[in-house]
């Protein structure tokens, strides 16, 4: 007999303003942590929660953490980029903690990736300190393995975001097929890499403190 799916918290719009205030109430740094499949939207709801608050918060994408292309070829990992293992995830945790030690007048720099150069780029995101909250999102911060089972005891609060998987499917086609994939490629790399991807993300679901529909 299988195990009964873990019960899953959905979180009303009022439910997210709530956990926002609080953490904000504390006066003290604070990570909030988004996380979904490739395609569902992290980085549009982070970077709208990080506008409704702003001047209080900063965004961090994790997906600064790709490894390069180069080291992908070296590690025979190129064709499974955007795998658990084709990040940096040690890099991703440190930079976690020294956000969390901050201290007044330290500026963090964050890597960003760019997508038309399918690159990381070093130092392209100022954290400064005296912004209580960071809004962080990627595909593994609920992960337990492959180097990430470190990151959740760093992140306050974390939401997943629950979207219908035909839409998340439609909108990471025409991504693939935005930074120049064909159709035929696009549709083949979601179904040997985004997929099974996004098998492992989903089953961390029950690791966050809510769900958020999307």
């Amino acid at each position: 007999m299988e195990n009964p799916k873990p019960s899953v918290l959905f979180l009303s719009p009022a439910d997210t303003q709530q956990r926002i205030a609080a953490l904000l109430a504390t006066g003290q740094r604070k990570v909030l942590g988004i996380v979904a499949p490739p395609g569902a939207g992290k980085s549009t709801l982070a970077q709208a929660l990080q506008a409704q608050y702003a001047g209080q918060s900063q965004y961090l994408p994790m997906d600064g953490f790709h490894l390069a292309q180069a080291e992908l070829e070296r590690l025979g990992r190129a064709q499974r980029k955007g795998a658990p293992d084709t990040f940096d995830s040690a890099g991703f945790i440190a930079l976690l903690q020294r956000i969390r030690q901050q201290t007044a007048g330290e500026t963090v720099y964050a890597p960003d990736f760019n997508r038309a150069l399918e690159e990381p780029i070093a130092g392209a995101i100022p954290i400064a300190h005296d912004a209580p909250l960071v809004i962080t999102e990627g595909n593994y911060l609920l992960l337990e393995d492959d180097g990430w089972a470190g990151v959740r005891a760093l992140l306050d609060q974390v939401w997943y975001l629950d979207i219908d998987p035909l839409v998340r499917q439609e909108r990471l086609l025409a991504r693939h097929m935005q930074f120049g994939r064909t159709r035929e490629q696009a549709l083949q790399w979601m179904a040997q890499t985004d997929e099974p991807n996004a098998r492992r993300i989903e089953a961390s679901q029950h690791r966050a403190d809510g769900t958020i529909r999307g």
